[in-house]
């Protein structure tokens, strides 16, 4: 089927995702893990994305925790920190296949409050032709609603769209509804697929 529309996810595909990776390097790795396995930030942290106020998800969160209630405002104070770097072959394949003439949209599960703090660091994500973005749409990824959502809205049919996303259940929702779908794993692979696709020439893929 034609591709009428390219659909990227954003964290660890535009911009590396890696909140471990920052507690590590703030705290130490023996001290993250002991932090990550009585804290469930990953759970506060979706519920941003489902649309909960960004600061005070997290700042109650550290209340019901005051033994670690520093390193829990952390992900609030220091969140840009955690959301580097972004992925410059990544942004430079956004920007080629716009160039081409292709629509770009993006799919994300990302708070409001976070997603205008990236929106302001990092331009590129300003750049789609549309953003589907979970915290305004108050649903998330792999929930078939907000695939069905921008199904809708974009009046693309499914079979038209190819979807990249690192987490496999996300790209087997996808594919479920009839998307086209590629795991991304590096920009390199992505290159290679939109290559492959007739979007781009190896050239603008480098």
């Amino acid at each position: 089927m034609p591709i009428q529309a390219i659909v990227f996810d954003i964290g660890n595909v535009l911009l590396e995702w890696h909140p471990e990776r920052f507690y590590d390097a703030q705290i130490g790795a023996e001290r993250r893990r002991a932090l990550f396995a009585e804290v469930d930030l990953h759970g506060m942290n979706l519920n941003v994305d489902r649309g909960h106020d960004f600061y005070t998800s997290v700042y109650s969160l550290a209340e019901q925790h005051p033994k670690w209630q520093d390193e829990i405002r952390l992900w609030h104070d220091s969140w840009l920190a955690m959301a580097t770097p972004e992925i410059p072959h990544s942004t430079r394949l956004l920007r080629a296949l716009k160039s081409n003439g292709h629509p770009v949209f993006a799919l994300s599960n990302f708070g409001v409050g976070t997603f205008e703090l990236a929106c302001k660091a990092y331009p590129v994500l300003t750049e789609f032709d549309r953003s589907y973005v979970s915290g305004y749409m108050q649903v998330i990824k792999p929930d078939t609603e907000i695939y069905a959502q921008l199904e809708s809205d974009c009046g693309i049919p499914a079979a038209h769209l190819l979807f990249a996303d690192d987490r496999p259940e996300n790209v087997e929702t996808a594919s479920d509804r009839g998307w086209q779908t590629h795991l991304f794993t590096s920009p390199e692979g992505w290159a290679e697929r939109l290559v492959s696709e007739g979007l781009l020439t190896k050239e603008q893929a480098a």
